[in-house]
């Protein structure tokens, strides 16, 4: 007997208040619409999940979403496949019909099962969107294939957006150059000067006047100077104990505001 689904994985995180906007980001998850995935990988505490949620409230576009937080007990292509189904039915009740019952039974191929699901997504009026949220924790041989198989037979109006913090085993070279893949890296996740500006005024409170982060900016532009100078090689007073010179390049990381994190 197959063990109950956790319905709550089902669910995408609600935002919290103290939240910096980045509509720059969220622009570039809207060109997913016309792309079959969606990639934003990143190392943990760069806010690949809030992004998404902010993302998913922000954005007024008339689409389904079928959300899925996975973690290392879907690792199992029977548990992955079927939460994937079932999300998907969530948000398109004609998907899985004939699916879910395939996957109780014994261990049908993989592909048998997928392609009831392509072909009940090619009815779907609107957008569909397959958010896969800390895919890494599932990325195996025993899942690749079959997730190969979907990405390259998605019906024309379905998406796939995946987060995670490795790359994962799909044909993202091929994406890349078909126009098909849209990517959120770190570099795009670290706050922007305009961003900082905002948690420390919006978020933190502290209700700084221009001068301020002008003087701010330039303490942060001379302090990343430093670094990035020869006398920061290792070894050097710069890089030992705890400089303040570390600071920039850290603070510039959405890891850091507690407000970007994931």
């Amino acid at each position: 007997m197959a063990s109950p689904l956790v319905e709550t994985k089902l669910y995408a995180p609600k935002l919290r208040r103290s939240l910096v906007a980045r509509p720059r980001l969220r622009g570039r998850l809207r060109r997913g619409a016309e792309s079959r995935l969606t990639l934003i990988s990143a190392p943990a505490g760069f806010g690949k999940t809030t992004l998404l949620a902010e993302w998913l409230a922000a954005d007024g576009t008339e689409r389904s979403v079928a959300w899925l937080s996975l973690d290392e007990s879907d690792r199992q292509p029977a548990s992955y496949w079927a939460y994937v189904v079932t999300t998907l039915q969530a948000a398109v009740p004609a998907v899985g019909t004939s699916a879910l019952p395939l996957l109780q039974t014994a261990q049908p191929p993989i592909q048998t099962v997928l392609a009831t699901v392509l072909n009940e997504l090619g009815t779907a009026l609107d957008d569909v969107y397959l958010v896969l949220d800390d895919y890494h924790l599932v990325d195996s041989p025993d899942i690749q294939a079959g997730m190969t198989f979907l990405l390259e037979h998605l019906p024309p109006r379905v998406h796939l957006v995946i987060s995670t913090r490795e790359d994962p085993a799909l044909p993202l070279a091929r994406l890349r150059a078909g126009g098909e893949l849209v990517e959120v890296r770190a570099a795009d996740l670290r706050f922007t000067f305009e961003e900082v500006a905002a948690y420390l005024n919006d978020v933190v409170g502290l209700d700084l006047a221009a001068g301020d982060l002008a003087a701010l900016q330039l303490a942060a532009l001379s302090m990343q100077d430093a670094t990035t100078s020869p006398a920061s090689s290792p070894g050097s007073p710069a890089t030992t104990g705890t400089s303040s010179t570390t600071w920039p390049t850290r603070s510039w990381d959405a890891s850091r505001p507690p407000s970007a994190t994931s």
